[in-house]
């Protein structure tokens, strides 16, 4: 019990480092940089954002449209290559599916149905384990 405890405290540190909180600092670092580098070098945009703040507001009105266009473009093109790929880079879901196509077929045995309807039973069983356990702290 402890270990998973541990190991999901160590997956939720993952995830809030990862996923936020490394994205907040690198966010502020790149406005950082950028207008030390480049906004306080070149006069007349150091005459524009004289303030930090007002380059800070300016950029990110700016900047958050472009990335949901970005992100809407990836989400509409990308996306399904990515999965293509991971899917057909995957030997556990080829397995299943072949499975499935011989027993849609016919020609899988009754000890292969029985092995790989267990194998899914284990799954869902450890997948229920933990997502109906609660943490005890």
């Amino acid at each position: 019990m402890e270990t998973v405890w541990f190991r999901r405290r160590w997956f939720d540190f993952r995830l809030g480092h990862s996923v936020y909180l490394i994205f907040l600092l690198s966010f502020s670092n790149f406005i950082l940089i950028f207008h030390r580098l480049l906004i306080e070098r070149v006069e007349f945009l150091d005459n524009i954002f004289s303030e930090l703040w007002i380059f800070v507001l300016i950029f990110v009105f700016a900047y958050i449209p472009i990335a949901i266009g970005v992100g809407a473009w990836h989400r509409r093109t990308q996306i399904k290559i990515e999965n293509e790929q991971a899917l057909l880079n995957n030997p556990f879901m080829a397995r299943n599916f072949r499975m499935l196509i011989d027993i849609i077929q016919e020609r899988a045995s009754k000890e292969d149905i029985d092995e790989f309807r267990e194998f899914l039973r284990k799954i869902e069983k450890k997948s229920d384990e933990t997502f109906f356990e609660k943490d005890t702290n």
